[in-house]
């Protein structure tokens, strides 16, 4: 084959490669959108980062929507209202199940999880100043839980009932909610993302902190009543009121989308998350949880088909009850 063959075959070959790449995006749509949560939590931060990051690597334009968290986001996908959002697997079970306060009644069955993102770890802060150092100091106490519809709101309350702690929780932003605290409107903020929370580290970059979760015999009793719950520990380094590991409880975030979503589109999201895992973690130190063998702690939520496309090619085996 001569060098004029040579030169028109890779031609014809770079040319045939271009067409095909376009024509696997023929289907995407031109924009989309993301839920994600309240500013000042660990959910806007990844999501918006996240989609900054796709939209580079896939010249896609996904923009990242303020909500009220996950209960609000799996419910928006179901509706086709967004086309991606950020859940934890307790709301979305629920969701699936029919079980959603937004959408009772409604099994979310257009629901399909992509990738892993994190374990949300709950914790709870106060002003040192208000001498609250422990869950029991809490009793009769305002607390502030996040965003309505968010993980906290529904899993905080439904923690200190379990543990029969007289509590007063509040919705609201994160960061308006640290505001409040130090402004003497609340008594504490409880809170469950990835770590850290950037509300609390300004929080205490302002302010004496403490930052303390529930006792030993409160996480059993909390894990052994929620089977979606984890037991977890915030490392030490944390927060710099931190001056040792804190155990604590946690749930597994992913990120999910409709069972509509072409599978082209969500492959070359999984992959481009997977395999940039530095990125990933330029957007939020979490992020270091974002890896492909964290896709075990989904064992509800149907996997979209190009997410298990992506995972059975590079050796990660989908339950067959969970390819979607």
């Amino acid at each position: 084959m001569n060098k004029i063959t040579l030169a028109i075959t890779a031609t014809a070959f770079a040319f045939s490669s271009a067409s095909m790449a376009a024509d696997n995006q023929s289907d995407w749509p031109s924009s989309m959108t993301v839920g994600t949560a309240s500013q000042g939590g660990t959910y806007y931060i990844y999501g918006s980062g996240w989609a900054n990051l796709i939209n580079q690597k896939l010249d896609t334009n996904i923009g990242a929507e303020i909500t009220g968290g996950p209960m609000q986001n799996v419910s928006m996908v179901q509706m086709g209202e967004h086309d991606f959002g950020l859940v934890t697997l307790g709301p979305a079970r629920e969701a699936l199940e029919g079980k959603s306060p937004i959408m009772p009644g409604i099994e979310h069955d257009n629901v399909r999880a992509v990738f892993p993102m994190y374990p949300t770890i709950f914790h709870i802060t106060a002003l040192q100043s208000s001498e609250i150092s422990s869950v029991d100091d809490l009793v009769g106490k305002r607390v502030g839980v996040g965003p309505a519809g968010g993980t906290n709101s529904v899993y905080f309350p439904r923690f200190f009932d379990l543990l029969g702690y007289d509590v007063d929780t509040l919705e609201g932003g994160a960061g308006d909610q640290t505001g409040q605290m130090q402004d003497g409107l609340l008594d504490a903020f409880a809170f469950g993302a990835g770590l850290p929370v950037s509300a609390v580290s300004q929080v205490e970059a302002q302010s004496a902190v403490n930052v303390f979760s529930y006792s030993e015999a409160e996480i059993d009793t909390i894990v052994e009543a929620y089977p979606e719950i984890s037991t977890a520990v915030i490392p030490a380094d944390t927060y710099n009121s931190m001056d040792e590991d804190l155990p604590t409880v946690s749930m597994w975030n992913f990120v999910v989308t409709s069972a509509d979503m072409p599978e082209s589109l969500v492959y070359e999201i999984v992959k481009t998350v997977m395999e940039n895992n530095d990125a990933m973690q330029q957007i939020h130190r979490s992020a270091e949880e974002t890896l492909p063998e964290n896709y075990i702690h989904n064992t509800q939520i149907p996997f979209h088909p190009g997410a298990v496309r992506w995972f059975e090619e590079n050796g990660y085996d989908i339950p067959e009850e969970l390819e979607g």
